[in-house]
């Protein structure tokens, strides 16, 4: 049925890469590495876990492992604002698979640190990155990597970023993590002269942080090499902003347009848009330097990555900045697109494009989510860059409001249920469906003069809402129905419209797409629904169809805790839940679950294998 739906894409820009990895339907698990763990593991996921993960795959008939940002994120611990685009973070080493060292006089020390952070815990401690460098440092100083070739080639292969990023890390350590815009002109500009005393008296400090990335390099390298022998493809996850205290901005300041703050236009979820703080490319200096950066960044992850995922690819084209002299409280209002002109966006995004293309056998896909002009989809799909398709989101807006078919999704996208960004599939049919959100409904108020707290009773079951999801009286049938409860003209609310239109009545239009009906889905055993989405999702035209870890294995028994938990990121919000979630098994146990076999069947039964 699919043997050449894809051949199109062989003659699109990105054809070599096709070429290598096949242009064939592929099944695929997302998943941070934090987020799983082994009987080997210490305090969190580590490189060498990722062989157990090939494992897994293997049984299940997965072929695509897409890891969120494994880059060194400091003492934030947020993957997509790290200090480094280039480094690794060297809490993922595993300890005991260290090359060129001897462990025996730290049996004891490792011993003691397992101890105090067992692998497993429903959240990760990341005090365990500490504890790790602290022993890490004494391991070191016991070495003689210096003699050793492999080290001494590392170095030199990659001297566009590391010594740099060595510096920005020995200077920051010294001066208590300080951001670098607070450090001593001389350090903020690299003078000469600083710089030579910072390299003579930290020499061994400086040593460490490239042995460190040296470690993690063969670790990371090592586990591909394994994917790869095993027929398992891993995918990067390369964000596109980097944090404005990171050594990419302190080396290359002058590819950042430092007095401005990237972050989004309003939208219906944010009424003040949203300032995200990371700085903007240069593009038109990064350029004249024939894009040193951006190629070094693809070549050294080519060492890790068969595919790579561009975040936001929408900022590609064009990206939402704000000066920073604006106040913060007006979020991201005060902004202007760059390039500011919306004529060059297509061609700025097409260029900057087919330089990663040209220079990486990495095969780019592309989060091509939120509000996207058309360009960036016609560009994306002329170059042969895999978009997302996410299934609660392709619906027939503004007639219907239908599930789509899912023959109808893009060939070349990846089809996913959710991303990290979102509720997990049993959260969402829960706590989302059929309901709308309640801090958005209230800002919809006011901006139309209406006293929430007046209508909401009128409008919606008070008593149902959990989570900050109002759910609608089910007797209001229509929007004229909605308006008049409200005492509102419909003529001015269209969005109001638009989202009773989505949302009411949304749990019966997805078991229509399922073709299933609501007797069958068991709230204590959830798994009949479950498989018939993946299913579902897996049946779609798309080439890839590649899901959360935790929906994968959802089909299974992880209901013992409360499925909103099961999520990795609450977006807009500061929270220890955030980027901290541990899956309640061992992978161990995953590869002992009798449901590997149900989740290969549907793998090969959607041609996916």
């Amino acid at each position: 049925m699919y043997e050449k739906a894809y051949d199109y894409l062989l003659k699109t820009l990105s054809g070599e890469q096709w070429g290598k990895i096949g242009n064939k339907r592929r099944s695929g698990v997302a998943v941070p590495l934090f987020s799983v763990y082994s009987s080997n593991s210490i305090g969190i996921g580590d490189f060498a876990d990722l062989s157990l993960l090939v494992d897994w795959c293997n049984a299940t008939g997965i072929s695509i492992i897409q890891l969120l940002p494994v880059n060194d994120v400091g003492f934030n611990f947020r993957p997509y604002d790290a200090q480094s685009t280039f480094a690794l973070d060297p809490m993922y080493l595993a300890l005991e698979q260290l090359i060129d060292v001897s462990l025996k006089p730290f049996k004891n020390e490792i011993k003691k640190i397992r101890k105090s952070f067992p692998a497993g815990k429903e959240r990760i401690d990341y005090r365990i990155k500490r504890a790790k460098l602290n022993l890490l440092w004494k391991i070191f100083e016991t070495s003689d990597a210096s003699r050793d070739p492999s080290f001494e080639r590392f170095r030199r292969d990659n001297a566009f970023w590391l010594e740099d990023y060595a510096l920005f890390k020995v200077i920051k350590e010294k001066n208590n993590e300080m951001a670098w815009e607070g450090w001593s002109e001389d350090l903020k500009h690299k003078q000469v002269e600083t710089v030579c005393s910072i390299k003579e008296t930290y020499s061994d400090n400086l040593v460490f942080q490239k042995w460190l990335q040296w470690q993690s390099f063969e670790q990371f390298r090592k586990a591909k090499k394994y994917a790869n022998e095993h027929s398992i493809l891993l995918m990067g996850d390369l964000p596109f902003l980097v944090s404005r205290d990171s050594a990419d901005v302190w080396s290359h300041q002058d590819y950042f347009k430092l007095w401005l703050a990237a972050g989004a236009p309003p939208d219906m979820l944010y009424s003040k848009g949203q300032r995200w703080g990371m700085p903007a490319y240069n593009w038109e200096n990064i350029s004249r330097n024939d894009y040193d950066y951006l190629k070094e960044k693809l070549k050294y992850a080519e060492n890790f990555y068969d595919l790579y995922r561009i975040d936001h690819v929408v900022g590609i084209f064009r990206v939402w900045t704000i000066p920073l002299s604006e106040s913060m409280e007006y979020g991201g209002l005060r902004g202007a697109f760059d390039p500011l002109d919306e004529n060059l966006w297509e061609e700025h995004g097409r260029t900057l494009l087919s330089v990663m293309i040209k220079n990486t056998n990495m095969l780019a896909c592309a989060e091509d989510l939120g509000t996207i002009p058309p360009c960036t989809f016609k560009v994306l799909e002329e170059l042969g860059i895999p978009g997302i398709d996410v299934q609660r989101w392709i619906r027939d807006w503004d007639k219907s409001y239908d599930f789509k078919d899912p023959g109808l999704y893009r060939k070349t996208a990846a089809a996913t249920i959710a991303t990290h960004d979102m509720s997990s599939l049993w959260a969402w049919w829960l706590f989302e469906a059929g309901t709308v959100d309640e801090e958005l409904f209230k800002r919809k108020c006011r901006e139309k003069n209406i006293p929430f707290e007046n209508i909401a009773p009128k409008i919606f079951d008070l008593d149902k809402t959990l989570h900050d999801r109002l759910h609608w009286k089910q007797e209001i049938t229509d929007p004229n129905e909605l308006f008049y409860r409200m005492g509102i003209d419909g003529s001015q609310a269209k969005d109001i419209a638009d989202l009773y239109l989505g949302t009411y009545g949304e749990n019966g239009k997805f078991l229509k797409f399922l073709g299933i009906e609501e007797s069958s889905v068991e709230e204590k055993n959830p798994s009949n629904f479950i498989k018939r989405v993946l299913e579902k999702v897996s049946e779609s035209s798309s080439i890839y169809s590649i899901q959360l870890l935790h929906d994968w294995l959802s089909l299974d028994s992880l209901f013992d805790i409360d499925p909103w938990e099961l999520r990795i990121n609450f977006p807009g919000t500061i929270s220890d839940k955030n980027w901290s979630f541990v899956l309640p098994l061992s992978i161990e146990d995953m590869l002992a679950m009798p449901v590997n076999i149900v989740i290969k069947k549907i793998n090969e039964q959607t041609q996916r294998i």
